[in-house]
């Protein structure tokens, strides 16, 4: 069972969907990515750098035809660092939706 770890770098929408793509692909090529994302070059190359300076993603460029293309996976670090993350947002989302107690409201302990 994963630990429940909020995890910041992950966090952010982009990143988020990002990491939430490769974590349901082997390798994925950056021009899909770059379209299931709607992200322009730059931005998903920032992202993928920061995810990739944090152990979180590899990447590598193969010769596809005449091409050089890149490809990016999650690391097990990564993969790890998703699911806690996930995991997280379960707990937060059952914490939001239990019944609230019966009785007396609790004091806000600042008055």
């Amino acid at each position: 069972m994963t630990d429940a770890r909020f995890d910041e770098l992950i966090h952010p929408s982009t990143r988020l969907s990002l990491v939430a793509t490769l974590a349901a692909a082997d390798w994925a090529e950056f021009a899909y990515l770059k379209d299931r994302l709607q992200l322009s070059d730059s931005a998903l190359s920032k992202q993928l750098t920061t995810l990739e300076e944090a152990g979180y993603v590899a990447t590598e460029r193969r010769l596809t035809g005449s091409r050089h293309k890149r490809f990016a996976r999650l690391t097990d670090i990564g993969r790890d660092a998703f699911e806690g993350h996930i995991a997280a947002l379960q707990a937060i989302l059952a914490n939001a939706s239990a019944p609230a107690a019966v009785g007396q409201p609790e004091k806000h302990p600042l008055g």
